[in-house]
């Protein structure tokens, strides 16, 4: 199963939105996940790669791509 990142839009986050990491055996569809989610970002290769996506993705001139992700992930330490 590979990690996803969920979009979720709102009034209720500073940033007007939340994303949330998920596992999935298919490539999420608007038919499969649509009710949860507005959209989605991924496939990641690991579960750290999703969560830096998560919690430093949003804005972020230097992760632009889940390749991105992955790659200051891997150099990173906070996560």
């Amino acid at each position: 199963m590979k990690w996803y990142i969920g979009l979720t839009f709102g009034v209720s986050s500073p940033v007007g939105g939340t994303r949330t990491m998920f596992r999935s055996e298919a490539e999420p569809k608007k038919e499969t996940h649509g009710d949860r989610f507005a959209g989605t970002i991924g496939p990641f290769r690991t579960k750290r790669g999703a969560k830096f996506c998560k919690e430093f993705g949003a804005n972020n001139p230097h992760c632009q791509c889940v390749a991105d992700a992955e790659r200051l992930a891997k150099s990173c330490t906070l996560v």
